[in-house]
């Protein structure tokens, strides 16, 4: 920080704030006037009498306080600005801002608005309070402090913070107070001027605004304005609306008051929809999400209602409107489709309902809804094959998209309906059914309580939040940018665009993931297709199920689907695919914890979507599942259950568990390929530390349906372990040699298994003949050489080149980890590190340069060569040379 100049030059650097300065803007000047030595502060205007003001006046000696009728302002060259931005809050001092030769410098903590003043140097940081930010500098400057001014400053921090118990509140304004309180910051003192007690003016006006309360229901959010007058300025309004608010159990008041001939207006809410910053922003004011305030001049309380409630209509998006929380698209059938029929469509798609519709060209009118109930009661009847027309119920409600959730419920309560159609234009876009209301409700229920008892801003669990703050800190920029892009590309084609899955869980989890998986209520072949175009990049498209990959020039690839949905015909069976919206998407997943999704679109971007607990289970680190049936439709998730088990460090849920181990018990298994249980174990095998999911599955008997000679006894936990060590070994020598860990495990997996029966296994996993070979023949090959090192371990380096030359890497590494000999390990370890790099200088065009002919001969006399070198018995390439002489002098 740049220090003010010698007030002897005549030039003033003057500390200022907001008007009605609070105890935060006071301590905030004072902590300033600290760290700018010679400064003046200009006393703030103070329109009340009160022991805020006696306070201040009983400790002015701290600061250098004049009023600004004092002050040249010419002589002003540096303007330090504390607890705001907004030129309309500091009154004459604004007049100066244009001024080329002025040098602003700004320590304020409300977000950033449009209208700020542009500062020469500037912190800006979101703490509690605004005196956290200067005495984090004082404390870093080991500037000295009396405990007066640490009391002054501390009541800024206890103010602004509720005492610690607002919801703004960060861990930095402990901090800070504990520093000022180890200054000597006397906490009696603050107590007595914290604790407000409301004189009788105060009283009257509260009973004023109570009673003039006006409650508004906008785009489906419930908002509280009162409007008050009186002819005097009665100090602390904030307080009476905070006062209000908890009186009346307001979710956001916006209280009105024309004092004198001035307007002020102080907000507070406790919902996320409504952010009363931004809203007051608008009205020249500002402040934060859940508590801000406005000064407004030249209008009446009239006009100042009238355009809080047009800037509210366009600042407050209510996300519980029917579209938001609809199942879509909406699942129906035809009226003629018999009993039996929309049983097993009940079934498919795990819903309780259907719509029931009349088909006529293109067009499908609805005409009611059938429940399950009623379906198996006519199934109980025998009733198979009769139309179920002939049961509906014809008799139902409606909603448009835009229904707010009082509508829902009411439609859906009063008419005992279990499902709720969202109809556009007569056209059937979604559905909302009980259980949809019921966990909406719930939800509510349990952020109102959250709120009422910790004054949180927001549910402690969304169901959505933004995380654009969040995708910066941990997002490369490139990644940020391509999905910024793809929102801009998916918004033109009228898609709403998601990324979902491991990406966003590993985003939380703060782990490495670059495996883009893209999700669009649309066409994914054509959205991938337009954006590959744009992007000079190419795309593999698959037709079957609506995916595609678009691949960057670099390589870098995107995964892109059409939103959809699966059902399984059979359990274990692949799943049938059909178009979906981005919840249904979301349902056929197999975990909690992979069914985020952050919307792409401009408008949203950011926004994290969470409608099954993922959240929670992250936090609680469990593995669960979204529905009983989940293992029986794909038992194959049992084995990727174990694996993020045991990768993330988390654990099976008890209910997911026991369903595991039902699915084993029930043999599920037996009707899945050999190739889909070799994917699922080959990637628990790619893990950097297997073992424990080999283990795992042990434990869960899934070992055995990889293969049922597969057991884990004491020796192959010695090998496993060996593996490990070797494997950990190699790459700590850092060879950048490209080479597959994975399949050393399963070598090691493989070990117990003659030829016959590894040649069984591979078949029925359906290996490549690549990877066949070397599991088979190959792995064979090396235990022939092992036993024939075992048999023979004093060998030349030579005659140990000559053995394991022909092995990959992977094969060495088998080896080493299946011998006890300690010996032939350190030979091996020789071998892979030293031996198997060392080449030949010469060769047979210097042969050729001595006179012979090419012939087999060539080879034999390079080979020895080789062995000389290898033995150590040349070094240099002139020793090399001089012994390709010798030996062909030799022959």
């Amino acid at each position: 920080m740049n220090q003010p100049e010698s007030s002897t030059s005549g030039l003033l650097t003057v500390i200022t704030t907001h008007a009605n300065a609070d105890f935060d803007a006071i301590g905030s000047m004072l902590a300033a006037h600290k760290l700018y030595p010679g400064s003046l502060v200009v006393s703030p205007a103070f329109n009340e009498k009160n022991s805020k003001n006696f306070f201040v006046s009983s400790m002015a000696y701290l600061f250098d306080m004049i009023d600004i009728k004092e002050i040249d302002l010419s002589q002003v060259n540096k303007l330090v600005i504390v607890d705001t931005r907004q030129a309309g809050r500091i009154g004459t001092l604004a007049g100066i801002l244009h001024r080329s030769d002025l040098e602003i410098h700004i320590f304020d903590h409300h977000p950033p608005t449009k209208n700020d003043i542009q500062a020469h140097y500037e912190i800006n940081s979101p703490t509690g309070a605004n005196v956290t930010l200067l005495v984090e500098l004082i404390q870093e400057k080991k500037i000295s402090i009396s405990p007066e001014e640490a009391t002054i400053m501390c009541l800024g921090i206890y103010e602004d913070t509720g005492s610690f118990t607002f919801s703004s509140t960060t861990a930095r304004d402990f901090m800070a107070a504990a520093f000022l309180v180890s200054k000597g910051a006397d906490l009696t003192t603050i107590a007595s001027l914290i604790a407000k007690e409301m004189d009788t003016r105060q009283i009257s006006l509260l009973n004023d605004m109570i009673n003039s309360a006006e409650h508004h229901k906008i785009n489906g959010v419930d908002v509280t304005i009162t409007t008050v007058s009186c002819n005097e300025y009665i100090h602390d309004l904030a307080f009476l609306v905070q006062k209000m608010m908890k009186i009346e159990s307001l979710s956001t008041l916006f209280g009105i008051a024309l004092m004198k001939n001035k307007i002020y207006v102080s907000a507070r809410s406790r919902v996320s929809e409504v952010d009363v910053g931004e809203v007051l922003a608008d009205m020249g004011g500002g402040g934060h999400k859940f508590a801000a305030a406005a000064t407004i001049k030249e209008k009446t309380l009239a006009q100042t209602e009238t355009d809080l409630l047009g800037i509210l209509h366009q600042h407050i998006i209510n996300k519980n409107r029917a579209i938001d929380i609809m199942s879509s698209p909406a699942i129906f059938a035809d009226e003629n489709t018999t009993c039996q029929q929309a049983r097993q469509m009940l079934t498919r798609y795990n819903i309780n309902a259907l719509l029931v519709v009349i088909r006529t060209g293109n067009k499908d009118r609805l005409v009611g809804f059938i429940s399950r109930q009623v379906i198996e009661k006519a199934l109980y009847h025998s009733l198979d094959d009769v139309p179920i027309k002939e049961y509906m119920t014809s008799e139902f409600a409606i909603v448009g998209p835009d229904a707010d959730i009082s509508e829902i419920q009411e439609k859906i309560i009063k008419n005992k309906q279990r499902v709720l159609p969202v109809m556009e234009d007569e056209r059937i876009i979604g559905a909302i059914t009980r259980t949809d209301l019921l966990n909406l409700l719930v939800q509510e229920s349990q952020d109102q309580k959250t709120r009422s008892t910790q004054e949180k801003q927001g549910p402690s669990h969304p169901r959505t939040k933004n995380i654009v703050s969040y995708m910066k800190e941990r997002l490369p920029k490139r990644i940020l940018k391509l999905l910024t892009h793809i929102g801009t590309v998916a918004d033109e084609f009228g898609y709403p665009a998601y990324v979902v899955g491991g990406f966003v869980r590993d985003m939380f989890l703060f782990r490495h993931n670059e495996d883009v998986d893209i999700v669009v209520e649309g066409n994914g072949i054509a959205f991938a297709k337009q954006f590959a175009k744009l992007y000079g990049a190419r795309v593999n498209a698959y037709d079957k199920f609506g995916t595609a990959i678009i691949i960057f020039p670099d390589g870098f690839k995107i995964d892109v689907a059409s939103a959809r949905m699966e059902y399984y015909n059979s359990p274990a069976a692949l799943p049938t695919v059909e178009m979906s919206s981005i919840k249904l998407d979301l349902y056929r997943r197999d975990f909690t914890v992979n069914t985020l999704a952050v919307s792409l679109n401009p408008e949203a971007f950011g926004r994290l979507i969470d409608f099954f607990g993922a959240q929670r289970d992250i936090k609680e680190k469990t593995i669960r599942i979204l529905h009983n049936l989940s293992f029986v439709e794909d038992p194959t998730r049992a084995f990727r259950a174990i694996r993020f088990e045991q990768r993330f460090g988390f654990k099976i849920g008890k209910l997911t568990s026991g369903l595991i181990g039902n699915a084993v018990k029930m043999d599920f298994f037996k009707q899945l390929s050999g190739r889909r249980v070799f994917s699922e174990f080959s990637h628990i095998l790619k893990e950097d530390n297997p073992i424990p999911a080999i283990v795992r599955l042990n434990e869960y008997h899934l070992l055995k349906v990889v293969d049922p000679s597969m057991v884990i006894d004491q020796k192959l936990m010695e090998y496993l372990n060996a593996a490990k060590k070797v494997i950990d070994w190699f790459d700590l020598l850092f060879t950048e040699e490209n080479y597959e860990k994975w399949t050393v495990y399963f070598l090691i997996m493989l070990h117990h298994a003659d030829k016959a029966r590894s040649e069984s296994i591979c078949k029925r996993f359906e290996i490549p003949p690549k990877l066949q070979k070397r599991f088979v023949k190959e792995r064979l090959s090396a235990e022939e050489c092992l036993n024939r090192l075992h048999r023979n371990p004093a060998l030349s380096n030579s005659e140990l080149y000559q053995e394991l030359k022909e092995l990959r890497i992977e094969l060495i590494l088998y080896i080493m980890a299946i011998t006890t000999s300690r010996k032939l390990i350190k030979a091996m370890s020789f071998f892979v590190t030293d031996l198997r790099t060392i080449r030949l200088i010469v060769s047979g065009k210097d042969l050729q340069a001595m006179g012979m002919t090419p012939s087999t001969l060539f080879g034999k006399i390079l080979s020895a060569v080789l062995d000389a070198k290898l033995n150590g018995h040349i070094q240099t390439p002139e020793q090399e040379m001089e012994f390709l002489k010798d030996y062909v002098n030799g022959l």
